[in-house]
């Protein structure tokens, strides 16, 4: 009984702990049932479609697994080799034996070097890869969303799907599966070698595997939990400095900096404990593993020095000073991988939990979409007809009524009324950015749904209130990656009034705009919006409130635009000065998503309607400003 009191002790511990860990492990399960959270995808699931990306490079992936396997011979053998240096020396000595044995050693060891290289080479050219074509889909899939469902995704979100979830799987395909493979098949080869050598102390060792495999397990069901509140508290964190960077000018205005920074460090500290949760789990399996390490070692130490020097013969097995030094290489290259595990397992939760993350995004059907049979418009008039169109963005909010109205080709027409009246919501519906509730919309008298979505907003050009810049140059601007000759840039400018402020910056065409363009006013980037859709040749344009917010001396270069922009197609118009739309060839008053008054700019002041009211309020307005 004294002879094994030290192995009981060892066992005790362990065991101890490993009740300990089982407790902790079914408390957070039956908490997890408790709290009723929303189940995550399966981990075979994430894997099926994280293969997919990987299938295209099996041949690069089958060539690291078979340089793997030489790189692995270096594991196996030289714990034998240096156990037989070992015996050479204490027994009989030659130096030009141990010589040859050395030069073996050193052979394998330079081969286990080449294949390394080559296996880092080959997955970081597939990784790279793979890591492009998965942020490709998933920026693609983004932009085949809906206007509604990208209002409903903060920005922060998306930018963190497409640039910091995917480098975290490209990691997964360069260095932990690949890691988790060699490691496995270290740990078979290795077990074998240990079989063969002495599988009396072999068997000793395993004692210790079911304890391994116990923390492993409970490991991962607590690693996938905090790996997934990291991620999500990293989201927060990039979604708030995505919307207040963007509106730090505000900020400044109202004098709210402290405030906002209180909600940052909110925000900040909750990532930070998130981070420290995974810390804790991390840094409690890792020691686990390297106790067991240590245990199985001093067991060897203990049954290996009592054999060799009691001259112990368990099982039919003896134990000699090379085979204690080869265990102890062994149970090394053993239980490395094995404590690597901690590691590896933490980036692979890592992830896994990007991966889900992306998939949730594109697991988001879209919700306009071609209908089957859908066919390319190529060509259209401009003639647009609603038919009783019936919208609401939340269900039974109708924000527009029975909508129905004609515009023949290469006509005017304005929209008008007031805030919320439906006038936006009307050129969007054209473009099909949504989808209505009842009623028809009529393109050149095709159904917009029976036509591909791409096709139709091809022969739209639409110039908004804010205009959005691209960070690039007034060209790239204009063109939108397009290529067109600098003559048609050149006209498209002069035709729009654009060359006005163009030709007197330093470098033209070529000057540089910052971020959202905001090294030019407001009605410069508007004149730029301007050439930007006279140059793509639109059919039908649409000004939402485009002469807003612009000076008079701007304003007088606007309207010089817009007349001659009538006579390139149908114009759509939402503007509350009346006075930029008097020319208009049709006028349509809304109110509460209905239609009260069309015509005429004369015809209107004749009715002497809400029109009218609304034309003499601003009439006096004007003339009370310009007395002032």
């Amino acid at each position: 009984m004294r002879d094994i009191l030290p192995i009981l002790i060892v066992g005790a511990i362990i065991g101890t702990f490993a009740l300990l860990f089982l407790v902790a492990f079914f408390t957070a399960k039956r908490k997890k049932v408790l709290e009723n959270r929303e189940r995550n995808m399966p981990d075979s699931e994430i894997i099926r479609r994280l293969l997919a990306y990987a299938k295209p490079y099996r041949k690069h992936f089958v060539l690291v697994f078979f340089v793997m396997l030489l790189a692995n011979v270096y594991s196996v053998v030289s714990p034998l080799i240096i156990g037989h240096i070992e015996e050479t020396v204490v027994g009989n000595f030659e130096m030009s034996y141990l010589l040859r044995v050395v030069a073996v050693y050193v052979a394998i060891l330079i081969v286990s070097l080449v294949c390394t290289y080559t296996q880092a080479m080959v997955l970081q050219k597939a990784g790279q890869k793979i890591l492009s074509a998965m942020r490709q889909d998933v920026f693609t899939h983004i932009e085949s969303l809906s206007h509604e469902q990208l209002n409903n995704i903060p920005v922060g979100k998306l930018v963190t799907r497409v640039s910091n979830d995917p480098n975290a799987i490209s990691f997964m395909f360069t260095n932990i599966l690949v890691t988790l493979v060699q490691n496995v098949m270290v740990v078979f080869a290795v077990l074998a070698a240990m079989l063969m050598l002495n599988y009396m102390l072999t068997l000793m060792v395993l004692c210790f595997v079911p304890f391994v495999v116990l923390f492993t397990i409970i490991f991962r069901r607590f690693s996938r939990s905090v790996h997934l509140r990291v991620n999500d508290a990293t989201t927060d964190v990039n979604t708030y400095l995505s919307e207040n960077l963007s509106g730090i000018k505000i900020t400044q205005i109202f004098n709210r900096e402290d405030r906002k920074m209180e909600d940052f460090l909110e925000k900040s500290r909750a990532l930070e404990k998130a981070k420290r949760s995974r810390m804790f789990v991390f840094g409690i399996f890792q020691p686990m593993v390297y106790m067991l390490y240590i245990s199985s070692v001093l067991c060897l130490m203990y049954l290996g020095g009592r054999g060799y020097i009691g001259g112990w013969n368990v099982l039919g097995q003896t134990v000699s000073s090379g085979v204690i030094v080869s265990f102890y290489m062994y149970i090394s290259k053993f239980f490395n991988p094995i404590q690597q595990l901690a590691e590896q397992f933490d980036m692979l939760q890592r992830s896994f939990a990007a991966a889900e993350k992306i998939f949730t995004v594109m697991d988001m059907v879209p919700e306009i979409v071609d209908s089957p049979g859908a066919k390319d418009l190529e060509n259209i008039r401009g003639e647009i007809e609603f038919r009783d169109v019936w919208f609401a963005y939340n269900p039974g909010e109708w924000v527009l009524k029975g909508v129905s109205f004609h515009i023949s080709p290469k006509q005017t027409v304005a929209f008008v009324g007031s805030t919320g009246s439906g006038k936006s919501t009307i050129l969007s519906l054209i473009c099909r950015n949504y989808d209505i509730q009842k009623g028809q919309i009529l393109i050149d008298g095709v159904d917009i749904k029976e036509v591909t979505i791409a096709s139709l907003r091809r022969h739209f050009g639409q110039m908004l209130q804010d205009v959005f810049l691209f960070s690039g140059t007034i060209r790239s601007n204009i063109v939108l990656r397009d290529e067109f000759p600098n003559e048609d840039i050149r006209k498209a400018c002069e035709y729009v009034n654009a060359d006005s402020f163009i030709y007197r910056l330093d470098n033209g065409l070529d000057e540089v705009v910052r971020e959202r363009g905001n090294n030019f006013s407001a009605g410069q980037r508007q004149l730029l919006s301007f050439a930007r859709t006279i140059i793509h040749k639109p059919a039908v344009m649409i000004l939402d409130e485009a002469t807003a917010n612009i000076d008079t001396e701007t304003e007088l270069l606007i309207q010089d635009s817009l007349e001659k922009m009538k006579n390139i197609g149908t114009m759509l118009i939402v503007a509350h000065r009346l006075s930029t739309i008097q020319h208009a060839d049709n006028i349509i008053l809304l109110s509460h998503g209905t239609i009260l008054e069309q015509g005429t700019h004369q015809e209107l002041l004749h009715q002497k309607g809400r029109y009218y009211n609304l034309y003499t309020l601003q009439y006096n307005k004007e003339q009370l400003q310009r007395q002032a």
